[in-house]
């Protein structure tokens, strides 16, 4: 396994698909790169850790959000979702998929811990 973890910060949800695409990109490189990573998820983005939300095609030539989920559940990569952003939006926690939580700033650090960290902001 790679060292250093990595934290995806994404703020943006589908009203900006290539946007969400290359934070997928990202995450799932890093995932199968073998580095311990998490998307943080803000705004609007919390919504991608909703089963069946990540739906779609950025534009021709990019891959579907679909596979690039997937690719990124099967890496072991984790959703943190920001509970103010998620509770504004009066979502329901049971819709999450089954390695996203709520978690926000300092769950986020102890998720970092005391290691270091590289961070890509989307």
């Amino acid at each position: 396994m790679s060292d250093g973890n990595v934290v995806i910060n994404l703020a943006t949800g589908l009203e900006d698909p290539e946007r969400v695409t290359v934070a997928f990109l990202v995450a799932g490189a890093a995932a199968a790169s073998g580095r311990r990573v998490a998307m943080f998820l803000t705004k609007e983005a919390v919504r991608l850790a909703l089963a069946g939300y990540a739906e779609g095609v950025a534009c021709d030539g990019c891959p579907p959000l679909p596979r690039l989920f997937e690719q990124y559940l099967d890496g072991a990569g984790e959703f943190l979702v920001c509970p103010i952003c998620f509770d504004a939006r009066k979502l329901e926690a049971s819709d999450l998929v089954s390695n996203a939580r709520l978690a926000g700033a300092t769950p986020l650090w102890e998720w970092i811990g005391d290691d270091h960290a590289e961070v890509f902001s989307y």
